[in-house]
């Protein structure tokens, strides 16, 4: 049986995209049941709504407290029978009550190679730290912001003469690949959680290839 999830969002949403593109394959194991944002001028919303996916606006500013968001959240993923959340770009920080109502079934996507630059600005750190390799995270949430069992990464070179907003285009294009990737190894069984600990005995075999940045010669 398909894994039902829901989408946060709260802009465009170019990851959410991909997820429901990849969704449109048959034998995709995970359907897409609802996209939800916390700012009701989300993008993303109308996309969804254009795609025939239930697009739901909670605003975070109607509500007195955190708790008060997430509860309202939490009803409404509940009554599209969500089995697990992915966040797209879902700027806000969520309680532990919250992650621990989740737990083990709520995806994040973050623009670096994690445990490497977790937070904000990590293609700017990168640069300034002269990275020669960045790239992308699927992980499972915690608390602790972009912590949590990695699912999994992908590797983008860092070019002569990048800058963030071109280093920034080159990681989102591997985050497209890589989110539905992640997502499709969850949902299938291929990788399993167990606390803390990922069991990936369920997945393919890869080809080893090395990534070198600069390329050898």
């Amino acid at each position: 049986m398909k894994k039902r999830i829901a989408i946060l969002i709260s802009g465009r949403g170019s990851n959410m995209m991909r997820l429901v593109e990849a969704a449109r394959d048959p034998a995709y194991p995970a359907e897409i049941v609802a996209v939800v944002s916390n700012r009701p001028d989300a993008e993303g919303l109308a996309w969804a709504q254009s795609h025939g996916i239930p697009a739901i606006a909670i605003d975070h500013k109607t509500f007195a407290t955190r708790t008060a968001f997430e509860a309202r959240l939490h009803t409404t993923l509940l009554d599209h029978r969500t089995d697990m959340i992915c966040c797209a770009g879902f700027l806000r920080m969520m309680t532990g009550g919250f992650i621990d109502r989740w737990h083990n079934r709520m995806l994040n996507i973050h623009p670096s190679l994690l445990p490497a630059f977790p937070g904000l600005d990590t293609h700017k750190r990168a640069l300034d730290q002269g990275v020669r390799i960045v790239g992308c995270t699927v992980h499972l949430m915690r608390l602790e912001m972009d912590t949590g069992p990695i699912i999994a990464q992908a590797a983008v070179p860092v070019l002569n003469g990048d800058t963030e907003e071109t280093l920034a285009a080159r990681v989102l294009a591997a985050e497209h690949r890589l989110y539905p990737h992640a997502l499709r190894l969850i949902a299938s069984g291929a990788v399993t959680v167990s606390g803390e600990d990922i069991d990936r005995s369920g997945e393919q075999p890869g080809s080893g290839g090395v990534l070198f940045s600069p390329p050898l010669a």
